[in-house]
Parts: C-alpha cells; sequence; structure tokens
C-alpha cells in the first residue's frame, strides 16, 4: 500500500526522562502529548514517569488519548511506570525498542539525553537501509538538535553518509508543527517495503 494512502494511527514519542531540565521542555512536551492525542493518534513511548516522558504521555492521557507504555522490568524503579495508563513490562532494553517499533507507524524526536540518542541513531540507521520507511519528526525546541545534526552533515560531507540522508527525517522548531510535519511526511513519502527481520 503506498505510504500516502496509509493512514498514521500511533506516534512513537522518543524523550528524556530526567526532571533536572528546564521547565520549558518539560511544558512542551506535555503540550505535544495533548497534540498527539487530540490528532486522535495513539502515543507509544518508553513507558516512564518522569521527566519529559512522563510530561507528555500525562498530557494524551488527560486528552483522552490512547496510550501504550513500554518498559523493561529493570527500569521500573528508575523510570517509575505512569501507573493511569496501559504498560507493558519487558525483559530487557532491545525488546523494549523493538516493541515500540512494531506497535508505532511515526516517530516524534523531544529533547533527550544519550538514551535518545541512541534509540533516534538506530532507528535512522534503520530507515537508511531501507527496513522502514515510518515517518521521523524532531522537534528542535530552541536548537537542541543543531549539534547532532551537524554531526550528520559532518558524516555526509566526509563520505561515510549518502547526501540523501538528510530526506530521512524531518525538523520543526515549535511544538504546533510536529503533528501536521508527521502527517505531512507520511503523505510524501516513499511506499513501505516488505516486511524485514530486524532482529
Amino acid at each position: 500500500m503506498p505510504q500516502s494512502a496509509r493512514q498514521v494511527t500511533s506516534v512513537c514519542v522518543y524523550c528524556g526522562s530526567s526532571n533536572d531540565v528546564d521547565r520549558t521542555f518539560l511544558d512542551t512536551a506535555t503540550y505535544v502529548g495533548e497534540a498527539i492525542a487530540r490528532a486522535g493518534l495513539k502515543f507509544i513511548y518508553g513507558g516512564g514517569g518522569l521527566g519529559l516522558m512522563g510530561a507528555a504521555a500525562r498530557g494524551a492521557h488527560t486528552q483522552g488519548g490512547k496510550v501504550l507504555g513500554i518498559i523493561p522490568n529493570f527500569l521500573k524503579g528508575r523510570e517509575q511506570p505512569f501507573e493511569d495508563v496501559e504498560t507493558v513490562i519487558v525483559s530487557n532494553m532491545h525488546e523494549r525498542k523493538m516493541m515500540m517499533f512494531q506497535q508505532s507507524d511515526s516517530f516524534m524526536v523531544l529533547p533527550g539525553g544519550i538514551g535518545t540518542l541512541e534509540e533516534i541513531v538506530e532507528l535512522l540507521s534503520w530507515r537508511r537501509l531501507d527496513l522502514h520507511r515510518k515517518p521521523i519528526v524532531f522537534l528542535n525546541q530552541n536548537g537542541f538538535y543543531e549539534p547532532l545534526f551537524a554531526l550528520f552533515d559532518h558524516t555526509v560531507a566526509a563520505g561515510f553518509t549518502p547526501a540523501d540522508f538528510s530526506n530521512a527525517w524531518r525538523s520543526v522548531d515549535l511544538a504546533e508543527q510536529v503533528v501536521p510535519a508527521i502527517l505531512a511526511m507520511a503523505h510524501a513519502d516513499q511506499p513501505e517495503p516488505s516486511p524485514v527481520d530486524l532482529g
């Protein structure tokens, strides 16, 4: 089925789980969760109740959105699952990431730390290898991801990454632009390839 004809029904949100960040990041995450719910999209995330993760999930939940959290058992104490929503407990990080990928047909990246970077780089790598064509949109709040984009450009300039890699994602500056960007990318993108075993 062509991507332009396939409706986006769910969004996986990658973001930080720390509360020790500027309040504006937390407020924006709440708004993004609310926007996802208002758009009628299911909210998929890493299951934690802290930081941007918790703020976004609560935003979606308060607007009556469907929310699915996926968290490894060993992180339950550290990330404190948001118990008001459906949460799946898995065995390890690999299982968590795979289930998040399988349950989602688009991806949104809010500011986050090393864990968020690890998740999104793997997702972009899979897209670079034509293992999926799901939309990926960064919220580049206050220029947060400019250093990462510069690193991507550096790998292109050095010949390690093809120039068309920049088409693998989109970046927006404002929270209200993220959901429209995901839908626009889904409409404009290429047909989904045949399923590939990512494991």
